[in-house]
């Protein structure tokens, strides 16, 4: 459905009657009001205005929701709308300010800035709210939430493993897209994890960073096994033959293959299957084995694994004092992973003399799905209104919700130090004067788009605290 004037909720049809006599513009704005973390990731704003802000509407769009509002109960503004067909070749005259997509900033900051740029329709500043905030809300969060568990995955590697950059963009794998509740989900928060990591299976989130931010392949997979492929083979007895297969077909020199080894009993499928009966085939392959077990306790069973595995085909100590496997032998755990449970599994293994190198993890739904808008409390909120050419705030102070306290005014976003954290700081417009820049852009006008991000720009933006030092 790409009718922007059916993407709203029902309520937003009447509230061009609603407004203050004389008003001519309505700014709002989009925020994470605090929640789980204490930071964001703005990403996805891009793929939003591509596909739907890019597009002009037309009378027959008009003609449509004008039908469908009529039947639903909402009093149309088809004047409205037609106005904006006929005076500006039905493209939005809207401004609307980002924060460069990428850059981490805490909670609590305007993010997104949007105004009308026509005094005559100052109404649908508030009607693009539903589709835009969902736009932002959903892969903000699922970037943040990658990026939680690359920060925890990253504190360990430093401290345990050699070499943790070589390491860390393959460190966390999407396995997310069938637990999703569409394909444009699996799209949007797909793409998401990809800011942070480079492992995925999920094919849809790789072609919305082709087509939406001109990276023709951000995302790689391996070949693995699931469960039917290996109980196929005919039972207990004949899973050695169903992971011989998988040497055979795809362990080759500089390779990777994936083998999921709980069919039947993991315990046996590591020590006498692989750490035994396959040892030398796998060594000798030339290839990498990754190990997955896929049911129990995520925090025990593949900590377990690993210890097993090194019973049986020896380990090395790093330059860190780190056990580490043969390089030719590793596990991946992907059931159960949320950025709670890889800090408990790296802590764990840590704390028994085993690298972070050891292990990779995969998240499904607890990457793309188990969030909400509440994760992040976003919220999109009025906070100024032009009535009769003069300007006034607008805001909301909830007696019985001091958290759901709204900004006052036009707004704007600085960063002193052009690094993030503390420095980063929302203001009144009029507060920037001449030396003062603007952290937010002027990224969409009056149907066009002013700046398209590259998504190469944009890992880097949400990768720099993870290059500044070894002693951070």
């Amino acid at each position: 459905m790409h009718n922007i004037l059916l993407m709203t909720d029902s309520y937003k049809a009447s509230h061009w009657l609603q407004y203050p006599e004389g008003t001519t513009i309505v700014s709002s704005y989009i925020e994470s009001r605090g929640g789980k973390w204490t930071e964001t990731v703005f990403f996805g704003l891009q793929m939003f205005l591509k596909e739907y802000l890019s597009t002009p509407i037309t009378k027959e769009m008009v003609d449509e929701a004008t039908e469908f509002w009529e039947m639903h109960g909402e009093p149309f503004n088809k004047e409205g709308w037609m106005h904006i067909v006929n005076t500006h070749g039905g493209y939005l005259p809207v401004m609307i300010e980002a924060v460069p997509e990428g850059s981490i900033v805490p909670t609590g900051n305007v993010l997104v800035q949007i105004v009308n740029t026509d005094s005559t329709v100052p109404w649908l500043t508030s009607f693009l709210e539903t589709a835009i905030l969902r736009a932002v809300w959903y892969p903000t969060t699922v970037a943040t939430n990658s990026y939680v568990a690359k920060k925890t995955i990253f504190k360990y590697l430093k401290e345990t493993a050699d070499d943790p950059l070589a390491e860390l963009s393959f460190k966390m794998h999407d396995f997310g897209a069938r637990g999703v509740s569409s394909a444009e989900s699996a799209m949007i928060g797909g793409a998401a994890h990809l800011v942070n990591f480079m492992g995925t299976d999920t094919v849809e989130g790789v072609l919305g960073v082709r087509r939406y931010y001109g990276e023709k392949m951000a995302g790689f997979s391996i070949p693995a096994a699931e469960h039917s492929t290996i109980t196929s083979w005919g039972g207990p007895d004949k899973e050695v033959d169903s992971f011989r297969n998988m040497l055979t077909k795809f362990a080759k020199p500089g390779a990777l293959v994936a083998v999921v080894s709980d069919s039947y009993n993991i315990y046996n499928a590591t020590k006498n299957l692989w750490g035994t009966i396959l040892h030398e085939e796998v060594k000798n392959s030339g290839a990498t084995v990754v190990v997955r077990p896929d049911s129990g306790d995520p925090t025990v069973v593949p900590i377990e694994v690993i210890e097993l595995l090194m019973e049986k085909v020896g380990y090395k100590l790093n330059n860190q004092g780190y056990k580490v496997l043969p390089s030719y032998f590793r596990v991946i755990q992907g059931d159960g992973i949320t950025s709670d449970t890889i800090e408990i599994i790296l802590k764990n293994m840590k704390q028994r003399g085993l690298s972070a190198s050891n292990i990779a993890f995969g998240q499904g739904g607890g990457l793309l799905q188990q969030v909400n808008r509440d994760t992040l409390k976003f919220a999109m909120k009025c906070s100024a209104i032009c009535v009769n050419g003069k300007w006034q705030d607008v805001y909301k102070d909830p007696l019985t919700a001091s958290d759901k306290k709204s900004k006052r005014g036009r707004l704007a976003l600085i960063n002193s130090s052009g690094i993030g954290g503390d420095s980063w700081r929302t203001v009144r417009a009029e507060q920037l004067g001449f030396l003062i820049k603007n952290a937010l852009d002027v990224v969409f006008l009056d149907g066009k788009l002013l700046i398209d991000h590259k998504f190469s720009e944009i890992r880097e933006r949400a990768s720099k605290e993870f290059y500044i030092s070894d002693d951070d």
